[in-house]
């Protein structure tokens, strides 16, 4: 051991020396080369850098290259030819447009066709369907998959529900939007516009159901493609003057926007960034421009377009913050919402011009601000029916009764009853609006409807001036016709009576009061037919030769059901509509219009509105049948007999012990209870003295309205042949009866 450990060491020390000695040399060597790279090690960095950015780069451009560049040289040819083939293949990104309705009048049925036809001119394909007919749990998540776009052209009906033929519809996406079982994101995929029909005089109903489907389609995650349309029958608020024009507005943007679909073009910006950090400004600009501009003309398309939910603004809000609102927020949105609301309040203040008891108008728009009554759609719809129309808001019509007792074929019931001559009578109205939409309507609801005048209004003296010229040219229309009477043709150019009972609500014309001074000058006595809707109005009415109300139901359930009133406090405004008819002096009327099944069995409630409005005569007639009508579900079968409405009068006379029945005519299905001070001795006067008349309501105009007067002052004697019970059954036995046999009835009339 102690020998390893001295050779050992030996031999280390003379290798070690060699060893170290190596070492310094490679030292020094290395030295020499590695201090400079040392010192410049920056450059060397910079070098390195340099390098690998170029080498990266060059590596991605080859990758790039070989992904375009097929590698199997046939196939490179293939794509080769089919580049340099003038036949390429087409994309498709809308293969179908369906167009869904809901109509109940016609309307959005009509707008659906014409949609489609529109369509189709782009070369894309288009189905209408009727929601009646389609199956929405088995068919609708179909439209997701299909690159299909669905356009829904829904109207409000009463009391903000759907039509008949959308209800199913409804009611299935209503459940499906808030069933856990179909799933939020049910219909992704489906892409959709809404357009709805409504009209604005309904305030809490308007456009209900196309805001509700446009909900239920956002719930279950469908897309819209562009903001919801609103058609307004409100010629008054409507945005362009008309339901139709409201919804050409909104297709024009419809089919630029489905071209633009068609193209695959992403839909354009929606002005709702977040941050102000939207890269489309040019968009912003023009859209700001143009915003600009449409402000100034009050105009604004966009305004039609955009929605008015407030549940369905708030919804898109909360989609697009994650359904979070900050609470710093929270200041903000509740100023937003004030601030509208008191816009909206000042734009109604603005527009509105109520009925004064001066019969006078607020002047808080000029004449040219505000819209006329008829649209050029109603008055090409008016004039085909046979209306004279007249200015911007009345109208005349020659009444069947007028033609009839020109040839000497009889009168009307007001004939009978009064002692009109109806061949001397002239139907017109100064007001086509109304306040109700009655079932029972003989005019269809052709005619605008609405709460309040807010429309232009033509000055009293126009309208009575030109509504006798075009009665008078009626007239001359029958000179010479086989059967008409000369003496009477030549009577009949003469106005002697005015039935403001053509259609809508006269009591709404401002200037009523005066329109009527101005009849009574010209020595033409006047009936007024109102529908019980503005008591205010009745009880500042000048005097007027009969004044009737239209008693269409007893109670507050079938009045809304019949009448289907506007307000919403119609039945209130209908009892003091009886109450102010009661205060009046000269001749009043209930006017009961029988609908079998409908209000027929109300004998007890009738009886107590006749005791609140103490009526000098009841009329009770049976309903009209106008045809059939998308507006309205009567039918024949309830049209009630003759001998029906008698058996009904006997029973209410029953329930009244001042009123007993006094007339009959049996043509018009009609009977008159009169109050037992006009019968005298006996005998009933029920007939009226108008020379007596004019000269009281001269006395009265003098007089400054202090000369007053009452029904029972202008009273005349009613022939034998007209009261109840007689062998003529109310028909003037001067004129021959003539039957139609196989002839469509002429159904106009008062």
């Amino acid at each position: 051991m102690l020998f390893l450990a001295v050779f050992s060491s030996l031999v280390y020390s003379t290798v070690g020396a060699d060893l170290q000695g190596a070492l310094n040399d490679v030292w020094d060597f290395t030295e020499s080369y590695l201090l400079p790279l040392w010192q410049n090690r920056f450059y060397v960095y910079t070098t390195a850098a340099v390098l690998i950015g170029v080498w990266f780069i060059v590596n991605m451009l080859f990758k790039k290259t070989k992904m375009v560049n097929p590698v199997n040289p046939w196939i490179y040819k293939s794509a080769k030819k089919q580049e340099l083939s003038p036949v390429t293949e087409k994309v498709i990104h809308v293969s179908r447009v369906k167009v869904f309705y809901g109509s109940q009048t016609g309307t959005a049925k009509g707008f659906a066709k014409e949609l489609a036809e529109d369509v189709s001119t782009q070369g894309i394909q288009c189905e209408v369907i009727d929601m009646k007919e389609y199956d929405p749990d088995d068919r609708l998540a179909e439209e997701c998959t299909s690159k299909m776009i669905c356009v829904f052209l829904v109207a409000t009906y009463t009391d903000g529900q759907p039509t008949e033929s959308a209800e199913w519809f409804c009611k299935w996406l209503e459940e499906a939007s808030t069933d856990f079982r179909y799933g939020k994101t049910y219909l992704k995929g489906m892409r959709y516009a809404v357009f709805g029909l409504g009209n604005s005089v309904y305030v809490g109903h308007y456009n209900t159901v196309s805001k509700n489907i446009d909900k239920w389609l956002w719930m279950l995650s469908a897309a819209r493609i562009m903001t919801r349309g609103e058609g307004d029958c409100n010629v008054v608020k409507s945005r362009h003057g008309s339901v139709q024009a409201d919804f050409h507005s909104w297709k024009t943007k419809f089919l630029s926007r489905l071209q633009a679909l068609a193209k695959g073009e992403k839909k354009a910006c929606s002005g709702k960034c977040k941050k102000s950090s939207c890269k489309n400004k040019k968009k912003h600009k023009e859209e700001a421009e143009d915003s600009r501009s449409l402000a100034e003309k009050n105009n604004s398309e966009e305004e039609l377009m955009e929605s008015s939910s407030d549940a369905e603004s708030s919804a898109e809000e909360e989609k697009s913050h994650g359904s979070v609102i900050d609470m710093e927020d929270l200041g903000n949105v509740m100023n937003r919402m004030k601030k509208a609301k008191r816009m909206e309040g000042d734009e109604e203040e603005a527009q509105g011009v109520k009925l004064s008891k001066q019969n006078g108008v607020r002047k808080s728009e000029t004449e040219e601000e505000r819209r006329e009554m008829i649209t050029p759609a109603l008055r090409d719809a008016l004039t085909k029916q046979g209306y004279k129309l007249i200015g911007s808001h009345s109208g005349v019509k020659l009444c069947r009764w007028t033609k009839s007792m020109l040839r000497g074929r009889g009168g009307c019931y007001k004939h009978t009853f009064y002692g009109i001559e109806s061949h001397r009578c002239m139907e017109t109205t100064p007001s086509l609006a109304c306040a109700n939409k009655c079932v029972f309507c003989w005019r269809h609801h052709t005619n605008p409807v609405g709460t309040e005048w807010r429309w232009k209004m033509d000055p009293a003296e126009k309208i009575i001036q030109e509504a006798m010229e075009n009665h008078r040219n009626m007239i001359r229309q029958f000179r010479g016709v086989p059967g008409v009477r000369p003496e009477r043709f030549e009577e009949g150019l003469t106005v002697k009576h005015c039935a403001l009972s053509l259609v809508g609500e006269p009591i709404m014309y401002p200037e009523i009061n005066t329109f009527l001074r101005l009849l009574h000058q010209q020595n033409i006595s006047s009936f007024l037919v109102t529908n019980a809707q503005f008591p205010e109005e009745i009880r500042n009415l000048v005097p007027v030769t009969q004044l009737y109300v239209s008693v269409d139901a007893s109670t507050k359930d079938s009045l809304k059901k019949i009448d289907r009133p506007l307000f919403k406090d119609f039945w209130q405004r209908f009892l003091d509509s009886l109450k102010a008819l009661g205060e009046k002096q000269q001749r009043t009327v209930y006017r009961l219009t029988l609908v079998k099944a409908w209000n027929v069995d109300e004998l007890k409630a009738y009886s107590d509105l006749i005791a609140l409005g103490q009526p000098d005569f009841i009329e009770v007639k049976g309903v009209t049948y106008c045809g059939e009508s998308s507006a309205s579900s009567l039918t024949m079968a309830n049209v009630p007999w003759h001998e029906e409405v008698i058996y009904f009068v006997q029973q209410l006379a029953n329930l009244l012990p001042n009123y007993e029945i006094a007339c009959e005519h049996e043509h018009s299905n009609c009977l008159l209870l009169a109050h037992h001070k006009f019968k005298v001795d006996g005998e009933w006067w029920t007939w009226i003295d108008y020379e007596r008349f004019q000269e009281l309501i001269q006395e009265y105009d003098e007089s400054g309205g202090t000369a007053s007067f009452s029904a029972m002052d202008y009273m005349a004697k009613t022939p034998s042949w007209a009261i109840f019970g007689a062998r003529e059954r109310g028909f003037e036995p001067l004129d021959t009866r003539f039957q139609r046999k196989n002839k469509t009835k002429d159904i106009s009339g008062c």
